[in-house]
């Protein structure tokens, strides 16, 4: 039993770097070469939310690192800030999870949506300090204004598809732990 529960868990984890993998393959196809007058959701960072809002045992901190460190790269972003602000945001929603899961649907959105809130404008801060050229400041509230509404959307394609829900009351790790 037990190592179906790790099997389990690590199946999840390669879904969800392939989703990952995928997403931020996405960003980098050029669909038009024009500049966007609108700023599509992000969501990859979507993605991270609900899994550690659901399952943070899915998506360890290193996986997040690692991916968000990545996407900074490939993106070219400035190294590391952004993945040090997500890390906060999923580290702050991971032990907050246990109280998530006994809280309505819009509690946990409104949660995630503040933290997405917050780490977006100390990422615009801190680049504002260090004179890093940004987008404008109407597209990256577009972002997450859009970041935000996909968010349900998410939550949905994750429990319908990849069985991605909170664990019940009575569910327990290998060890006989609750979850």
């Amino acid at each position: 039993m037990a190592d179906f529960a790790d099997t389990r868990i690590w199946a999840k984890r390669a879904v969800f770097l392939l989703l990952a993998g995928v997403i931020t393959i996405a960003h980098l196809i050029p669909l038009d070469l024009r500049p966007a007058t609108w700023a599509a959701p992000d969501i990859l960072l979507a993605l991270v939310c609900v899994w550690v809002a659901r399952r943070p045992e899915y998506v360890p901190v290193y996986i997040v690192a690692a991916v968000f460190f990545m996407t900074d790269l490939l993106l070219q972003r400035p190294p590391g800030l952004w993945a040090a602000l997500v890390i906060l945001l999923t580290e702050a929603i991971r032990t907050r999870h246990r109280d998530l899961r006994a809280m309505p649907f819009l509690a946990e959105w409104g949660f995630v949506m503040l933290g997405l809130l917050v780490i977006t404008l100390a990422n615009r801060f801190v680049l504002a300090i260090v004179l890093t050229p940004q987008a404008p400041l109407g597209l990256t509230m577009m972002q997450l204004g859009a970041t935000i509404l996909v968010y349900p959307v998410v939550v949905l394609a994750a429990y319908v598809l990849f069985g991605v829900a909170h664990p019940a009351p009575g569910d327990m790790r290998k060890i006989g732990q609750q979850v």
